[in-house]
């Protein structure tokens, strides 16, 4: 039986492998954070731009509420443990 510091790591680095294939292939990964309102999350480009979005669910799409500075992104990259792709 896996630990639980185990089994998350396992859990992590699988989000990290799918991160750098979709960014790779030209998709944007959509980063959760639990610090933002309900709703909101984080769309990380292929290009290395990072905006806020909220998810309006009942249609299906999105709303961009804003683009992350360069700054702010290098942070939120840092705060995830994210490399730069």
């Amino acid at each position: 039986m896996l630990s639980i510091s185990k089994t998350s790591q396992i859990g992590t680095n699988a989000v990290r492998r799918l991160r750098e294939k979709k960014l790779k292939n030209g998709l944007p990964f959509m980063i959760n954070d639990h610090t933002l309102a309900e709703g909101e999350s984080y769309l990380e480009y292929p290009d290395g731009s990072i905006k806020l979005i909220t998810i309006i669910s009942a249609k299906k799409e999105i709303d961009v509420v804003r683009e992350l500075s360069p700054e702010e992104a290098a942070q939120l990259r840092i705060r995830f443990h994210f490399s730069v792709i």
